[in-house]
């Protein structure tokens, strides 16, 4: 606690005024008791600013969510003082009405739990540094979050998982590979070297202006080439997949974004087109880097899953692979994906998707 406390010095300091007002507007009559023990989960490691209550079974009793996916889409990606900004502007709201939709008051938690690893320093500070001042007032315990612990063990709200089982976790910050021994027990098997797969999905979204596409206007990049992609021909372009030749269960996205950006400044000198306008191959593209990462993923997690096998880390029957994360709600990499588990006999898991982007359910 104490190192925590000297972390959030250096984040925003949210107002004593802020957290009492919160506080102040909780005014229930007494309702039932609860029997279960009640955690409050707060998520601000990027772009979305969340809250969550869930009781020590598992069930949800209330949550809440601010994106800010709208803004950045504008200023053409996450800028961390405006993503600061916005989580400042929220987070009170969103905790007050996760706790208004549990029918909870803030004394009946048992604990307050909060990302505070990995993510953008600027946005984790805002969430820990409101946490600890409401740990403060109301004297409750804390429990710091690990981010991508939360995105390995949200398959067990939803589905019987039992240890070990393998989790791939994909998303626009993130990309491992690790067999799940215990609820803070990994071993990590793979990572990215360099960028994430979402990241890489992002600017290549960027760098072929779908934004300015009708179809794609209001979507993510990522969200925006799975869409385009299925308009396209992913052989109209021969685009080689990262590492084939590495022997371990690392990826790597960067070349590949390199690799398409030289292909789309070629295609804009064909088609005599300026920088920033749609190219009329932009769907062939998309639908090319979709592949390509499809299966880049799937052949380092076939060779994870091979591994696990050979060694027993997973069991003989039912080993299961958990997909969560961002980029575990593109059903083409996910069908990808379902190729490799049923070579393999293994069970492929995934959370619902609003469960596989980042939220204050996995956190609580």
């Amino acid at each position: 606690m104490l190192i925590l406390n000297k972390t959030a010095r250096h984040f925003f300091k949210p107002s004593k005024r802020k957290v009492y007002e919160l506080l102040r507007s909780f005014n229930f009559h007494p309702g039932p008791q609860f029997l279960h023990k009640l955690v409050l989960g707060i998520e601000t490691s990027c772009d979305d600013t969340a809250a969550a209550v869930v009781d020590d079974t598992g069930n949800v009793l209330g949550e809440a969510i601010h994106s800010q996916t709208e803004v950045h889409l504008k200023t053409g990606g996450i800028i961390p003082p405006v993503a600061q900004q916005l989580h400042r502007e929220n987070i009170q709201r969103i905790v007050q009405e996760a706790l208004s939709a549990s029918r909870i008051s803030p004394s009946e938690l048992s604990a307050i739990a909060t990302t505070i690893k990995p993510g953008l320093a600027l946005s984790l500070g805002v969430g820990l540094s409101f946490s600890l001042q409401l740990v403060s007032q109301l004297k409750k315990p804390f429990i710091p979050i690990h981010h991508m612990e939360a995105h390995a063990l949200t398959i067990r709200l939803t589905n019987k998982v039992e240890f070990p089982f393998l989790v791939l976790l994909i998303s626009g910050g993130h990309c491992l590979l690790a067999l799940v021994q215990g609820v803070s027990d990994f071993l990590l098997l793979g990572k990215s070297l360099d960028i994430a797969p979402g990241d890489m999905l992002d600017k290549v979204a960027r760098r072929l202006s779908l934004v300015k596409h009708p179809d794609c206007s209001s979507m993510s990049g990522g969200k925006a080439i799975e869409h385009l992609a299925k308009q396209g021909n992913r052989l109209h372009f021969d685009i080689t997949a990262p590492m084939q030749r590495t022997k371990n269960c690392n990826f790597s996205f960067s070349g590949l974004q390199h690799n398409v950006n030289k292909i789309i400044t070629q295609k804009e000198k064909e088609e005599g087109i300026e920088k920033g306008q749609i190219l009329s191959s932009a769907a062939d593209i998309a639908a090319a880097v979709q592949h390509t990462t499809a299966c880049h993923i799937a052949k380092r997690t076939h060779r994870a899953i091979l591994f696990c096998k050979q060694r027993h880390l997973l069991p003989e029957n039912n080993a299961a692979l958990v997909v969560s994360g961002g980029v575990a709600s593109n059903l083409y990499i996910r069908k990808a994906l379902e190729i490799v588990t049923d070579a393999t006999q293994c069970t492929l898991l995934c959370p619902p998707p609003r469960l596989c982007t980042d939220n204050g359910i996995m956190i609580a």
